[in-house]
């Protein structure tokens, strides 16, 4: 029995080494099978050598085949490589548009316009190691202020402002005014004494700093009022003593202002947060920075000191009638033309910051009038001095903040086109004004594309528009 049982092992062992084996055969086989039948069905045009053109008309050999074209390159409008495959279909990029599509999502694309950033201040390279690390400390806000709360203060001045513009930008409940002071000034002094910190002299500490970017979180985490409070703090009042000799130097009182050197400034918002920023509180904080050099207001509503009481309306004690309450009404605009209100912010903003050289209104297109308008006032004519107040501005940015898609409706194109015209006039207007009196200026506004202009032609034909 041990000799069968043997022998039966052997003859199975031979035959799964010869199944084994014929396998491998077959496989090797189709192997070689395929790659003759690739060699054969090649697609790529055989290498022929080239002759010179008069050898070839005696052997009357035909021409060499030009080489196929190269596909060209897909790129996007940022001029970056689209990546490979056919586009996406157009149901996935206009999915906001979609009466399907959710409320937040509607919000998210409608709510936001193009922020461009104040010109000369500290901006890290797209994608660079400082980069990714600020943007890093501003999606995780909320425990880098409490861990690193000893150390964001000591941070150099450049990636202190940096840091405020991302966490101003990118964290989504806003940079408040608890983590302005913080950055800027450090823990409270109750902490330092605590942890037995030097109090930073605030002087040394942030006399370089001369930018400020709170884009984004303006009437949405801290108001202006916030701002002023901290950024020009109340001088304490010290009784004076019986001094020995009257030539004795008087105690100093600290600091008058946090950043003595601010010239540069943003308040750019988004349009869902536009009603929420005040021009009165403002107007007020302006009045404290006649240095001020670089301003962007992107997104912010028409100028009006009661934008709540638009539609409010009062009875008058003396004729029994009702009155507008505020200093615009729902129907200023449209049918009586009146930008009065606007016209007189604006101008009591000029008298403060006269030394502005840069001014951006991106998404202020629905009051672009007011910055060529002018009003009867108490005896004179109020309007915007482009010659003298604000004759040092040299660039001046008009543009909409949006940018027209494929299936942009009419009425969109058309508003778009009324921004772009609005722009326009303000430029001529401005040079007319200054006529060679102050600096040359550059207006910045958006263009349309042909086939919008198409669109404006033949509803401009129709007597649409």
């Amino acid at each position: 029995m041990p000799v069968n049982s043997d022998s039966e092992h052997d003859v199975n062992r031979r035959h799964t080494e010869q199944h084994e084996r014929s396998v491998n055969q077959l496989l090797a086989e189709l192997r070689r099978s395929s790659l003759k039948k690739n060699r054969t069905q090649s697609n790529f045009p055989t290498a022929t050598p080239t002759v010179p053109p008069a050898i070839r008309q005696i052997l009357q050999i035909p021409e060499t085949p030009a080489p196929v074209p190269r596909r060209p390159l897909r790129r996007d409008i940022n001029g970056r490589r689209a990546p490979p495959g056919p586009p996406p279909p157009r149901s996935w990029i206009s999915l906001a548009q979609s009466r399907h599509a959710s409320h937040d999502l509607k919000a998210n694309v409608g709510g936001h316009i193009q922020h461009w950033p104040l010109p000369g201040a500290y901006i890290p390279e797209p994608r660079s190691f400082i980069d990714q690390i600020l943007r890093r400390m501003a999606l995780d806000w909320e425990q880098q202020r409490d861990w690193n709360q000893f150390y964001l203060y000591t941070l150099p001045s450049h990636l202190r402002t940096a840091l405020i513009s991302y966490v101003s930008e990118l964290y989504e409940p806003g940079l408040s005014i608890k983590d302005l002071r913080l950055i800027l000034t450090g823990p409270s002094d109750e902490l330092l004494a605590e942890y037995e910190v030097d109090k930073p002299d605030l002087t040394k500490l942030n006399g370089d700093i001369s930018s400020l970017d709170l884009s984004g979180s303006a009437g949405k985490s801290l108001t202006l009022k916030e701002l002023s409070e901290l950024l020009f703090p109340p001088k304490v009042v010290i009784e004076p003593d019986l001094q020995d000799s009257w030539d004795a130097t008087e105690p100093a009182t600290g600091p008058t202002t946090l950043l003595p050197n601010l010239t540069r400034l943003s308040f750019a918002v988004d349009p869902g947060n536009a009603p929420a920023v005040s021009w009165k509180q403002f107007l007020s904080l302006a009045g404290k920075l006649p240095t001020l050099t670089h301003l962007n207001l992107s997104g912010w509503p028409e100028p009006s000191l009661t934008p709540n009481a638009k539609f409010a309306k009062v009875a008058s004690r003396f004729t029994g009638r009702s009155v507008q309450y505020g200093g615009t009404g729902p129907y200023s605009h449209n049918l009586d033309n009146d930008w009065s209100e606007a016209i007189l912010i604006l101008k009591r903003l000029s008298k403060c910051l006269y030394s502005l050289e840069y001014l951006d209104l991106t998404g202020c297109g629905d009051w672009f009038p007011a910055l060529m308008k002018s009003s009867d006032g108490d005896f004179t004519v109020d309007f915007v001095d482009w010659a003298g107040d604000w004759g040092k501005i040299t660039t001046l940015r008009l543009c909409s903040g949006y940018a027209l898609s494929d299936d942009s409706s009419t009425g969109q194109i058309l508003r778009f086109a009324g921004w772009i015209e609005f722009a326009t006039a303000v430029e001529k207007h401005i040079r007319a004004q200054r006529s060679g009196r102050g600096r040359w200026i550059t207006v910045e506004k958006d263009t349309l594309t042909e086939s919008a202009k198409a669109v404006v032609e033949s509803e401009r034909r129709r007597g649409a528009i």
